[in-house]
């Protein structure tokens, strides 16, 4: 199973091919920038370590 963190570097990966079309790419850039978001809303929810 891959976690969102993993899942975001493939994304990444992916676009750095020269072998994508326009849309390939567009749909990656639109998986990656909604994965970001859910990864950033998963870090808010994480609770903030005791000091």
């Amino acid at each position: 199973m891959t976690t969102l963190h993993d899942h975001i570097q493939m994304l990444r990966a992916e676009l750095t091919s020269f072998h994508l079309s326009k849309r390939e790419r567009r749909q990656i850039e639109r998986e990656l920038k909604e994965a970001l978001v859910r990864q950033g809303n998963v870090e808010a929810d994480r609770p903030t370590p005791p000091h």
